[in-house]
């Protein structure tokens, strides 16, 4: 306990962090403040019809925004068109040469990129605002107020497309005057946002059953902590490949000579694989209304995520894109030429081509067995469910939330304890430097 207040007292003792903290702090509350204010045209009072925004490629909106969806708020699409505009832009520069060119031009080109996304970003988010306005007017028509509703369908998209800018710009600050990446930052907080609720739901849930609902209550959470435990190793865990640079003598000073390690992450696609099959598992449960559509039919087991074949369909889509998505990112041969122009090797394998067949079995080896945690923790909260823990709760056993809510802790901490470090104070852990998810691709996207 000593050791925590020193710590604390040495963060606030920073200036520089503290006013970052406070940065950070006041631009979450006015994000937390925007999502509680209505649409123009909506009664706030009337809006039980949009619970079924709780499931589905509509539940992951709904929590990416911090129950803004749910709730009809002007800040209702909250950062998914951008994460949207910023996952297509990403891809494009890996499949497009023309877009690699840009982006190899230093800072002026990946200015260029983020000018094109903004743009696309607001394309996406018109699309998306009309799309929700559909949804409104299908399961909120109660809610609608009569006098306002010739001007809905011309506001509402205006308002949301601004929203989401508005909630774009606050990330851009965040990252350039607060503490960690602002977009990342921004999605925790609104999935952090339906924990209370959703801890409070458990409880009573447990509590109605009288004896022992307690105890299962306290085991869930030990289990949700071993989980977040294994799940942090999953995020930091990487497999070192030695790496010598020859010596160089210049006059009487050498360089080089030194080894060093290249860190290959088990988990280098991230979260995105998690995305990619969440909206693939969506797409069969837009076939309504028809003949499939039956409580046995193709839609059910795709949008019930307790069903063991929708476990299975889920972890093999999650696994093949984890496969797919760390092909098109990692190039070992690019990495390959990197160490011979600095003169590295790796011992007991020689340049050139034999060097990026190495590198790409070692990432093939280790990349398996990523994929497969990747895919279970993807389907703990279909499992979790299925042992009769309420939905909202069972959400937080693994999933997308869980995975980013834990990369996003690590990243802030990581700038945190680097601060420290700069100024001569203890680390945040004795064992060791807080290592963070050190991924340029799931920090892009999150």
């Amino acid at each position: 306990m000593k050791k925590l207040i020193q710590t604390l007292k040495n963060i606030w003792g920073i200036e520089e962090l503290k006013s970052k903290i406070l940065v950070t702090l006041l631009l979450v509350f006015v994000y937390r403040l925007g999502t509680h204010i209505v649409l123009p045209g909506i009664d706030p009072n009337k809006l039980a019809g949009l619970a079924g925004a709780k499931s589905g490629a509509l539940g992951l909106i709904d929590a990416f925004s911090g129950g803004a969806f749910s709730t009809a708020s002007i800040l209702g699409l909250g950062i998914m068109p951008y994460i949207s505009a910023s996952i297509f832009m990403q891809l494009m520069t890996i499949l497009v040469p023309q877009m690699q060119k840009v982006q190899k031009e230093g800072e002026s080109g990946r200015k260029k990129i983020n000018q094109w996304t903004r743009y696309l970003t607001v394309v996406v988010t018109f699309v998306q605002a009309y799309a929700y306005v559909t949804y409104l007017k299908t399961m909120a028509k109660d809610a609608m107020i009569d006098s306002y509703a010739p001007y809905f369908w011309i506001s509402t998209p205006i308002i949301l497309t601004a929203g989401t800018l508005f909630v774009m710009w606050l990330g851009e600050k965040i990252t350039d005057k607060g503490l960690g990446n602002g977009t990342s930052l921004i999605i925790m907080i609104g999935i952090l946002a339906r924990l209370p609720l959703a801890f409070k739901n458990e409880l009573s849930a447990k509590l109605v059953r009288g004896t022992g609902g307690l105890l299962i209550f306290i085991i869930e959470i030990v289990v949700l902590i071993a989980i977040i435990l294994g799940l942090i190793l999953l995020i930091q865990g990487v497999r070192k490949v030695p790496v010598n640079y020859a010596k160089q003598i210049v006059g009487n000073r050498q360089f080089g000579g030194a080894r060093q390690f290249l860190s290959l992450k088990v988990n280098s696609a991230g979260v995105m694989p998690i995305i990619f099959a969440q909206a693939i598992m969506f797409l069969p449960t837009l076939i309504s209304y028809t003949s499939f559509e039956s409580k046995e039919g193709i839609s059910r087991i795709f949008s019930d995520p307790k069903d063991f074949l929708h476990m299975l369909i889920y972890a093999v889509i999650v696994i093949a894109f984890t496969f797919l998505y760390t092909a098109l990112i990692f190039n070992p041969k690019q990495i390959a030429d990197d160490l011979k122009r600095n003169n590295g090797f790796i011992p007991g394998v020689k340049p050139g081509q034999p060097t990026v067949d190495y590198i790409g079995a070692v990432m093939d080896k280790i990349t398996l067995p990523g994929a497969v945690l990747l895919a279970v923790v993807g389907i703990l909260p279909g499992f979790a469910q299925r042992l009769d823990i309420t939905q909202g709760f069972a959400g937080f056993f693994g999933g997308t939330s869980l995975l980013i809510m834990v990369g996003v802790i690590l990243d802030t901490l990581q700038q945190i304890e680097t601060q420290l470090l700069m100024r001569q104070y203890d680390g945040l852990m004795k064992s060791g430097r807080i290592q963070g998810r050190q991924s340029s691709v799931s920090n892009a996207v999150i």
